[in-house]
């Protein structure tokens, strides 16, 4: 699963973050999978996600992220964890839904030693709103869901463009 590049081996690793790991994170992880599968890019990209809290570990998406994923040919195969230390090494690219969970990982970050992950918002890579946060819809009803998915689906893409140029993937 590692590719030679410029006579090292590489994988580029990403973690996808929220605050409980059931509802944005989740669906951040099924897409982008998605469409690292579609490039044809599985090979070179690991993918996961985490929660800031660890309220929801072990547990499956909420049901409404694992609808709107179904409605949209994507599949959830995920239980939540939350995020640690040593994620900063294993990880390229944590990637927080909203200010407040940037705010959580750069403290854990800075508290526990830098470091190689660059810890990025999602909507920095939304043309739309740029470094807005991603809504959490745990509160609110499917239409919240179908929103939040169409916020990733678009920054995803871009996201991938920006991982594809920066590694020289094609």
């Amino acid at each position: 699963m590692l590719f030679l590049k410029k006579n090292y081996f590489c994988m580029i690793g990403v973690l996808f973050v929220c605050l409980g790991n059931i509802c944005r994170s989740p669906l951040a992880e099924g897409i982008f999978k998605r469409k690292v599968e579609e490039a044809g890019l599985e090979e070179l990209i690991t993918i996961d996600s985490a929660g800031t809290s660890g309220w929801h570990i072990n547990e499956p998406p909420d049901r409404r992220s694992v609808d709107i994923a179904r409605k949209n040919g994507i599949s959830l195969d995920h239980y939540g964890q939350q995020i640690s230390p040593k994620d900063f090494d294993q990880f390229d690219y944590i990637i927080a839904m909203d200010g407040d969970n940037y705010d959580d990982i750069i403290r854990m970050r800075d508290s526990h030693g830098n470091g190689k992950a660059k810890v990025l918002i999602m909507r920095e890579f939304d043309d739309q709103q740029s470094g807005s946060d991603v809504p959490d819809p745990y509160y609110g009803g499917p239409n919240g869901f179908q929103l939040v998915y169409d916020m990733l689906d678009e920054s995803l893409s871009n996201f991938l463009n920006r991982i594809v140029d920066d590694h020289g993937l094609k």
